[in-house]
């Protein structure tokens, strides 16, 4: 599956298609589970700041809510595709599940590049967004949340709109929000940390002290950011970075064999994740090809950045040092990379138990909103820890016990837990 014909929702259906035959799950529970129940597209009309109108494009797709209402973040991409949402559902369901969380799984996007869109277009079509899907969301029903180039901004104009016309107060009906307005501390770290958490406990499995190793991580958005905040407070060393270029329109990959860090980082990084090249060859990194990131000798490859990046050309070029491959982005991996690092022996942590920790934080978001009653921040982090500790000894014993692939597992233990309750509410 070549980077010109990668298609998320094909990949997808692919991993499970494999799993399902290998838990002997039926014909119609396959059927069930390979598709979202549902799906909606919409027009969003804007008038812009030049008083010209555009129209966006939006969806919505409910994968399924078999074990809770549904949960998934809202992307706002210039290369917005349906397949990709309808991919993005499928894996917020495993990812729930996986980590054994009531909630089901759901994605939607919008078709824009908000990088070019003042604060007043963008928050146009946030409210139009809403206005189009309020019937079918909801807390109890399908609980949005930031995605790519989204933020808690957006969440609160979409919270307000939703307020606005149902005429009543909702903190729960979404998550990510910021604080005082019903948002979570440690919300804006739980996905990096979570991604750690996992680091931490695969080298424990390894039987390697963090202190010893060097990492390389794809992405410098909000999960590559605390990732690496994390994992040098770990005592790793982040050696290599990518990140997207948005004045050259490309990636590129900034080497420091010395260590990175986030502290450094965060200081020359715009609000887009875009480092200033300058600024870090002063701090002495080195500026390379947006690929570069894969081929450093390292011992952990973290792509945190868009599904699709490892496949079977790309696979090729990592060092025999590399031992982890924690999967911070969605889908990052196809199955053709895959068959490579089995062949290779890389221990993969695969994309929904290793990015968990921000769904796992969106949960706890929903509690906290629900009882009205706000944790400290130590408080969320050390349930985050605990949850996703749980969540990896989980998929890591049934790969040991099974003598199946990381990500087999990571299938096995998510879509037993979400078949056994399409079958306990009789849907087939």
């Amino acid at each position: 599956m070549s980077a010109a014909t990668f298609n998320p929702f094909e990949m997808a259906q692919r991993q499970f298609d494999g799993v399902a035959k290998q838990l002997g799950l039926d014909q119609a529970t396959c059927d069930l589970l390979r598709n979202p129940d549902r799906e909606v597209h919409f027009n969003i009309p804007v008038r812009m700041d030049d008083g010209t109108y555009r129209v966006f494009r939006g969806f919505r797709c409910l994968h399924s809510d078999a074990r809770g209402p549904a949960k998934g973040g809202i992307r706002f991409h210039p290369n917005e595709t349906i397949d990709t949402i309808r991919a993005l559902s499928m894996w917020m369901t495993w990812k729930t599940a996986c980590v054994d969380i009531p909630l089901g799984g759901a994605k939607g996007g919008v078709i824009c590049d908000p990088r070019e869109l003042s604060l007043r277009e963008q928050e146009l079509i946030c409210r139009g967004w809403i206005r189009q899907v309020w019937r079918l969301v909801g807390p109890v029903q399908d609980v949005p949340a930031p995605d790519v180039m989204t933020n808690g901004q957006h969440m609160i104009w979409m919270l307000d709109e939703y307020e606005k016309i149902t005429g009543m107060k909702y903190p729960g009906f979404i998550t990510g929000k910021p604080l005082g307005v019903g948002g979570s501390l440690g919300r804006t770290e739980a996905t990096g940390y979570g991604v750690m958490y996992c680091v931490r406990e695969a080298l424990k499995a390894l039987g390697i002290d963090a202190k010893n190793t060097t990492a390389a991580v794809q992405g410098f958005g909000n999960v590559s950011q605390f990732a690496i905040q994390k994992y040098t407070q770990m005592g790793g060393k982040v050696v290599a970075l990518s990140c997207w270029d948005n004045s050259i329109k490309k990636p590129v990959t900034f080497i420091k064999k010395s260590g990175a860090t986030y502290e450094e980082l965060i200081g020359i990084t715009d609000k887009f994740g875009t480092i200033d090249q300058a600024k870090a060859k002063a701090l002495g990194y080195e500026i390379a090809d947006g690929g570069a990131w894969l081929e450093q000798e390292v011992d952990i490859l973290v792509p945190a950045a868009k599904e699709g990046e490892l496949t079977g050309e790309t696979i090729s070029k990592i060092k025999p040092t590399v031992k982890i491959i924690a999967e911070g982005a969605n889908g990052p991996t196809t199955p053709e990379a895959d068959e490579v690092i089995k062949a290779k022996g890389i221990f993969l942590i695969p994309d929904f138990l290793c990015n968990a920790g921000g769904v796992t934080c969106s949960y706890f978001e929903q509690v906290q909103n629900n009882m009205n009653y706000y944790w400290p921040k130590e408080e969320v982090l050390e349930k985050l820890d605990a949850k996703m500790t749980v969540g990896f000894a989980g998929v890591y014993n049934m790969a040991q016990e099974n003598k199946v692939y990381m990500r087999d597992a990571a299938y096995m233990v998510a879509i037993k837990r979400v078949a056994d309750a399409v079958k306990l509410r009789g849907l087939v």
